[in-house]
């Protein structure tokens, strides 16, 4: 049976051309190297060097196996190193799921910052409702998840990464535009764009709620499944939304918006991963995010 010591000894006596030097390199004596080459020579058939007075060379066979042999003990040392940076976490893949207001919410960066510090680690990432994002992680097809609700179910943990208030988006002509700060029992008329309660019951509840607080139950007009196109419908003046702050970022033209007077309700989203059965790539993800989102959070408390 040929062995990786096999073609050690080979390269080492074909780079030398010395049997004496070639054992000196592997840190061996010379008899049980020349005995690993008349073996690799029995197995094959062939000689692979010719031996004489005048020194050492390698035979047709020989010269056509070398590069061969450096291939494939090449391929078992990166072999080697791509499992040891697995169980390392350094190496490998990680499937990350998120709701897409986590666009403009620091998971670019976050993930930036990651890819950053594992080069080797490939990242895929997937735009969906949280309830998705749930069901997949318990199916063992999402490694990391970023969701809307702190409602999960055994198995899974979560931290908060983002709070933030409510705010009010309107099209730019609506005649509340002009204000700084929008009472919210000023919409108590006004139709409503929202999330739909199939996407996100969460967040579809907590605008119901701060509605309700402020003395209306608002009048819901369309239903969406994306922040983003929350926005794109309040642009195109087909109603008004209470939508997460960091909307105010999405740059989608035909749309003001104001803060809330005595707002109370704040948007929130988790990270959230699976308690056991996680790889060591997307544990090392997942405290590199969490650790991103605090030290943001922090420097964010210092700016205010």
């Amino acid at each position: 049976m040929v062995e990786l010591r096999h073609f050690r000894c080979f390269i080492a006596v074909a780079e030398t051309l010395h049997f004496g030097r070639a054992a000196e390199r592997l840190a061996m004596s010379q008899p049980p190297l020349t005995v690993a080459i008349q073996q690799l020579e029995q197995r094959l058939g062939t000689r692979l060097f010719e031996r004489n007075s005048k020194g050492v060379r390698l035979t047709a066979a020989g010269q056509a196996m070398l590069e061969d042999a450096r291939r494939v003990l090449g391929q078992f040392e990166q072999a080697l190193v791509h499992a040891r940076d697995a169980a390392e976490g350094i190496s490998g893949h990680v499937r990350i799921g998120c709701v897409g207001a986590m666009l403009y919410r620091g998971l670019p960066q976050a993930l930036a910052s990651y890819q950053h510090d594992f080069p080797a680690v490939r990242v895929t990432v997937s735009e969906l409702n949280s309830q998705i994002q749930v069901t997949q992680l318990l199916r063992d097809e999402l490694d990391v998840g970023f969701v809307h609700t702190a409602r999960l179910p055994k198995g899974l943990q979560r931290q908060l990464v983002v709070s933030e208030p409510f705010i009010c988006c309107l099209p730019t002509g609506h005649a509340l535009a002009a204000q700084r700060r929008i009472p919210l029992s000023a919409l108590a008329d006004e139709p409503f764009v929202l999330f739909a309660r199939s996407v996100s019951p969460d967040y579809h509840a907590a605008i119901l709620d701060v509605c309700a607080q402020a003395g209306f139950s608002p009048r819901l007009q369309h239903e969406v499944r994306h922040w983003l196109a929350v926005v794109a419908w309040v642009a195109q003046g087909l109603g008004v939304a209470l939508v997460p702050k960091a909307m105010s970022q999405s740059g989608v033209p035909g749309v003001v918006f104001r803060p809330i007077d005595n707002a109370v309700a704040m948007s929130e989203s988790y990270v959230i991963w699976r308690e056991d059965g996680a790889t060591p790539v997307a544990g090392h993800c997942v405290e590199h995010l969490k650790q991103f989102f605090n030290e943001h959070k922090r420097a964010t408390v210092g700016q205010t």
